[in-house]
């Protein structure tokens, strides 16, 4: 096979010999060329519920498809914006939003799900703020909570660390920026669990998360944090709980009341994320 057709069909991260750092520097530069921002200081990646954050936050420099830079591809879940967006803060340093995320469960590989937040890391950005919409296991958390994520358990059975990498994730979650966001709106904090999905958790699973430790359940996030650390960046991380993880309550999980919950959500959120970005940022 030529090598012309094999840049045609396989993925640039999946491409024999392919170095996911190269490509993230790419991306970046791509990224500066469209925004004609030669530096990031921020990244957010908004999950679902936290989409409408990017208007709050601060003046719109540009937005593109995210398919468009190297590296990205199209969304595969409803919810989940596509779009790349370089906001102007008050401060006068810019924060990069991602709205395109590729979750474990497409099968793309590790490679592909944390290649926005390298990325990230290439533009400049040394803080990286991470949100989702989760399952959680505290009943007195109603739908619409926000929660910061103090640390993670992978169950994913995978890293984005390739090799003898050895990165040391005691502090994964700042507890410099935990207690900023303390400081402005005192939330709950908690333990995220990450499952491999695309299937939500059975009761029995959300029982045995509690066990280890956990408060919180879903499908992204902690693969994306440990890339994030990897690359030298501070990292937030913020669930919004959309619904009772599975026997929290009688009521069947269903995609379409999580994405409903997160809109109910949005406008709240989207005040607390900008508090929070001018704070940290």
């Amino acid at each position: 096979m030529s090598q012309t057709h094999l840049t045609d069909t396989v993925h640039p991260l999946d491409a024999p010999g392919a170095d996911p750092r190269a490509i993230a520097q790419e991306a970046a530069k791509v990224i500066a060329e469209k925004t004609g921002v030669a530096r990031h200081d921020i990244a957010l990646t908004l999950g679902s519920g936290w989409g409408q954050a990017a208007e709050s936050i601060g003046e719109l420099v540009t937005e593109f498809p995210a398919h468009e830079v190297p590296g990205f591809s199209k969304p595969a879940l409803a919810g989940h914006t596509g779009m790349i967006k370089s906001i102007r803060l008050a401060s006068g340093g810019h924060a990069l939003i991602i709205g395109a995320r590729t979750h474990f469960y497409e099968g793309h590989g590790v490679r592909r799900v944390v290649h926005s937040v390298r990325t990230a890391a290439a533009t400049g950005a040394k803080i990286m703020v991470l949100t989702n919409g989760a399952g959680g296991l505290n009943p007195d958390w109603q739908p619409g909570t926000p929660v910061l994520i103090r640390d993670h358990i992978n169950l994913t059975a995978a890293s984005p660390l390739e090799g003898a990498t050895f990165v040391d994730l005691t502090d994964l979650y700042s507890q410099r920026l935990r207690t900023a966001v303390q400081e402005l709106e005192p939330l709950d904090e908690g333990v995220y669990v990450q499952f491999r999905g695309p299937h939500y958790e059975t009761p029995a699973e959300v029982k045995m998360a509690g066990i280890i430790g956990g408060d919180i359940v879903g499908m992204s996030t902690a693969l994306e944090a440990i890339a994030a650390r990897e690359a030298g960046m501070e990292i937030l991380g913020l669930s919004l709980i959309t619904n009772p993880a599975a026997g929290i309550s009688a009521t069947p999980l269903n995609h379409e009341e999580v994405i409903e919950a997160g809109r109910a959500a949005e406008t709240r959120l989207a005040d607390l994320l900008a508090r929070i970005v001018k704070e940290i940022a």
